[in-house]
């Protein structure tokens, strides 16, 4: 009688751990897609302030036809890119690789780095720029910590049992992120623009002499930064 006490209580106690693992798993699946919904706002964001861009810089750089078309050919296929995180990823390079060009010929024109239409665009691009990377990071530290209760003893018994599969993370790829990050200079002070390699902190990323970095809009999502130990042990 007592063995049979035993074994019932085990299976209460197995049954119950099963219960709020599954339970986890599922809210920890719900923080990643709210997280990731966040990232395509900003990318959104971006996309969208991107043709502003390009006709400010065509008003003094006519000539610059190729450039142009790069980076308008770029952002339709970034902004078509509606797949998994590392397809969104993917097609992120090539659009980050043509504003970096883009950038790279405004530099050219001091006229245009002192035209204040083009001022208030490149302060929204830093400002969504460190808004997305902000999102990024929450959204890689919500899946590391999933993939991390999928492949660990016991939550992955229930991640099996359930079919919980692991998450793709949102990185940059590699040739991007080996060319550093492109950053345009203006003379008079205003916030910098910049693609930062992945898992670099706004606050890290060096702005141009004298160019102080730019703080987020009024508006701007609030995320709960990353846990700061990458390592812990999974908890069930």
């Amino acid at each position: 009688m007592i063995a049979l006490w035993i074994v019932l209580g085990l299976v209460v106690v197995f049954a119950a751990g099963a219960v709020i693992s599954y339970n986890r798993f599922v809210s920890q699946k719900q923080l990643i897609r709210d997280a990731w919904a966040n990232i395509d706002t900003e990318l959104r964001r971006r996309y969208d302030l991107i043709p502003n861009v390009i006709e400010t810089v065509k008003g003094y750089a006519a000539h610059e036809r190729g450039v142009f078309e790069n980076v308008t050919k770029a952002r339709a296929a970034a902004a078509a890119a509606t797949g998994s995180p590392a397809e969104q990823a993917a097609a992120e390079g090539p659009f980050v690789a043509a504003m970096r060009q883009l950038f790279a010929v405004a530099e050219n024109y001091p006229e245009l780095k002192a035209n204040q239409n083009f001022l208030a665009l490149q302060a929204e691009l830093s400002n969504t720029e460190d808004r997305l990377q902000t999102a990024r990071r929450y959204y890689n530290a919500n899946v590391r910590d999933y993939n991390r209760r999928v492949q660990s003893f016991p939550s992955n018994v229930v991640a099996s049992m359930f079919r919980f599969e692991g998450a793709e993370f949102f990185e940059i790829p590699e040739e991007v992120r080996e060319a550093g990050p492109p950053q345009v200079n203006f003379t008079q002070p205003g916030p910098s623009v910049s693609f930062g390699a992945p898992g670099t902190p706004a606050a890290e990323r060096s702005p141009a002499p004298g160019v102080p970095p730019a703080s987020a809009s009024p508006g701007a999502p609030v995320m709960p930064p990353p846990p700061p130990d990458e390592g812990g042990s999974a908890s069930t």
